[in-house]
């Protein structure tokens, strides 16, 4: 079982020296997570990465937001490719050291994003039919995969957005979860990591009121016991750099 000592959480929240290849607008962002053995989660990460957990448990999360103005470098936002919604499952591993998000999918209603990103970054994007709705503090989420041949996943919830926590200190869970600065992709026996740059989360309480989904069964992952662990976010600026092979 893996363990967190000898993971640097903090060094990697520095700005990378280089130019990012893209910046990008993360908003009503909700943070869904499940905790979960470690040892269920093994089969379902490549070898060549550790899980990362926080006091001997993996966590997996389901991740819905929408993206706004996503944009290259030195060029302003497209407005068909700018802006649209996306819902991510995701765990959390490291590689030498330096922690990070591994994504089993990332479902988007833009198949611009989709294609771009799947090519860019060797991640799972799928096409999905994404709708969005907020009523005074409450807000509904709904996603429908419609991309062929991949099984069909579906999401519907709505949640309560509840008091501010502020920015959290390293040695929480909190921190543990949210604060991630950068991606992993494997692509046969070679290991890539994108960099990822953003102010610290500034967190809200929410609450859960009502959830369907089918997200984690359709990529056959373990299906975690208990109500998930939730955290929200109305805005998140984003610096975004090129994948590179680490390995």
């Amino acid at each position: 079982m893996e363990q967190q000592g000898g993971i640097d959480r903090v060094s990697i929240r520095q700005r990378p020296g280089s130019l990012p290849v893209m910046y990008q607008s993360w908003r009503k962002l909700l943070f869904m997570h499940w905790k979960l053995p470690p040892e269920l989660l093994r089969p379902h990460i490549p070898n060549r990465l550790q899980i990362d957990t926080f006091d001997g448990q993996a966590w997996i999360g389901v991740t819905p937001f929408i993206v706004r103005n996503l944009r290259p470098v030195f060029l302003p936002p497209f407005p068909w490719l700018s802006d649209f919604n996306e819902v991510n499952v995701r765990t959390y591993v490291h590689y030498d050291g330096i922690p990070g998000v591994w994504f089993f999918s990332l479902d988007a209603d833009s198949l611009l994003a989709v294609a771009g990103a799947s090519t860019a970054y060797r991640l799972p994007y799928r096409h999905a039919r994404i709708r969005f709705r907020e009523e005074k503090d409450q807000i509904f989420y709904s996603s429908r995969r419609i991309a062929y041949p991949v099984p069909p996943a579906d999401l519907e919830l709505s949640w309560r957005k509840g008091e501010m926590l502020g920015e959290v200190e390293p040695d929480s869970l909190e921190f543990y979860l949210v604060e991630r600065y950068c991606l992993y992709a494997v692509d046969g026996s070679e290991v890539y990591r994108a960099r990822i740059h953003h102010p610290p989360w500034k967190l809200q309480r929410a609450e859960l009121v009502s959830l369907r989904s089918t997200m984690l069964e359709r990529q056959g992952l373990p299906q975690p016991a208990g109500e998930p662990l939730l955290h929200y976010s109305e805005i998140q600026d984003t610096a975004i750099w090129p994948l590179q092979k680490v390995s």
